[in-house]
């Protein structure tokens, strides 16, 4: 027999840019070996068989024929995450995918701790990702865990769970209208029917998630001293730690924990905090590379940057006046009066933001692509044609928004993201805004479009 440790086989494990060129995926071991290479009839099964994970990441998959032959690809589109793979002749995961931003996890880390944290990884119901332990920093993950805790800890304070429970003696609220239907009507008057919270099963649960705070604090700050996202969410641990020292850290027990899940607990906050605990007892790997695999996940990159966009806006509108109305909140939306309801294709306009400034008005769209940076680098000449259809798309959207109101001055922008050292060398050269002027009669519109860098360097929230 052979000596020495067993090294488990690593799978395959792709990595793609969010809206960045499309990768081949292999046959093996997605589909058995056929005769002549290639997939042969296994592609249409491992298509559907992942259309499930493809879609919670926004990926998109093609089979594309060429000079070679018959091939998969796989596309990032505007979310970054993580996602198991699929064989298609078992249906068993054999592999994994993660969607990597464009502008680094850091910038990602920037803007996640510049607005506060406002959009957190939405975590899927789908298996183990494969190696994804390893691609990530562990605050990505770690970030909702420890605000899924803080939640939990929140409403513990507020009374964990009522039980119910008939004694002989009262405590806590009689519940009346059953001592009435079920004591005395069958003449039972001394058993008291009575709700009051039940303390054991919280005390025992914040033990637990003292256990769990220890661990992701453990795993902050090994990388805190290189990563300053990370070092903010270890002093998050920390604060939330000081108050739980009259308690002794136990280990989740995975059992003990399901049952809490399945004692009719209708609130969203305690499930989802159980759920964060089963996830670190279990060992799933949150990032950091303490384990190979991770859980699946996904977090919106356009919604990100809307957020982000959203903050400076207001930032410069308090500084400069102005009345700030955003989508997030409903408070842009127009609706579309069609003559024939049955062949309306769009019932509302929805601008991102609409500030209004005395008699002038400014309507911001935020957009998650590349242009104003591909534009500075290489021309309008070099651009692709679907890349100029996509801006042209942007820039007919924006003015269909402009068309709706009714102002001395309309500004229409649009703002797209910059690497931070792309936007300081366009800031030094006064051309991190391009601006246009469209003139009909009385009725002026400015086109501005706007560079802003991803995630602002030394500017931070406290989560």
């Amino acid at each position: 027999m052979a000596s020495g440790h067993y090294r488990p086989k690593q799978l395959p494990l792709y990595s793609v840019i969010d809206n960045g060129p499309p990768v081949t995926i292999a046959p093996q071991p997605f589909a058995p070996k056929q005769r002549g290479g290639g997939w042969g009839g296994f592609a249409d099964s491992f298509l559907r068989f992942n259309e499930k994970a493809f879609r919670a990441l926004n990926v998109k998959a093609t089979a594309e024929f060429d000079a070679f032959g018959f091939s998969l690809q796989v596309q990032g589109g505007d979310r970054t995450g993580a996602i198991p793979l699929r064989s298609g002749q078992t249906n068993q995961v054999v592999g994994g995918l993660v969607v990597r931003p464009r502008f680094g996890w850091s910038g990602v880390g920037l803007v996640l701790a510049e607005t506060g944290w406002p959009a957190l990884p939405e975590f899927h119901e789908l298996p183990m990702v494969p190696g994804s332990g390893r691609e990530v920093p562990p605050w990505v993950l770690a970030g909702p865990i420890l605000f899924r805790l803080q939640a939990l800890l929140s409403q513990m304070h507020r009374g964990y769970q009522d039980k119910e429970e008939t004694l002989p003696y009262p405590r806590g609220r009689i519940l009346w209208h059953r001592y009435i239907n079920e004591s005395l009507g069958r003449g039972r008057w001394e058993q008291l029917p009575c709700r009051f919270p039940d303390l054991d099963k919280e005390l025992q649960l914040r033990r637990y998630v003292r256990w769990a705070l220890e661990r992701l604090h453990l795993d902050l700050c090994r990388v805190g001293q290189a990563d300053l996202i990370a070092n903010t969410l270890a002093q998050l641990a920390r604060r939330l730690l000081a108050t739980l020292t009259d308690v002794a850290p136990q280990r989740p027990d995975g059992s003990n924990l399901a049952r809490m899940a399945r004692a009719g607990l209708a609130n969203e906050v305690i499930w989802q905090g159980l759920e964060a605990l089963v996830w670190i007892e279990e060992k799933r790997g949150l990032g950091g590379g303490r384990e190979l695999d991770g859980v699946a996940w996904s977090l919106s990159l356009s919604q990100l940057w809307e957020t982000y966009v959203e903050g400076v806006m207001r930032r410069e509108a308090a500084i400069n006046g102005g009345e700030v109305k955003v989508a997030r909140l409903g408070e842009t939306t127009i609706p579309l009066a069609w003559s024939d309801p049955m062949h309306r294709s769009l019932g509302h306009l929805v601008p991102d933001i609409v500030i209004r400034r005395g008699r002038s008005i400014q309507v911001v769209d935020a957009k998650y692509k590349a242009h104003l940076a591909e534009l500075d680098h290489i021309g309008w000449r070099r651009f692709t044609e679907e890349t100029r259809a996509a801006h042209r798309r942007d820039l007919h959207q924006i003015l269909a928004y402009a068309a709706l109101y009714d102002a001395e001055t309309i500004t229409a922008t649009l703002v797209y993201p910059l690497r931070r050292p792309t936007w300081e060398r366009l800031v030094a050269q006064k051309r991190d805004r391009a601006i246009s002027q469209l003139v009909h009669g009385t009725r002026r519109i400015v086109l501005e479009l706007r560079g802003l860098p991803f995630g602002m360097k030394g500017v931070y929230s406290t989560p």
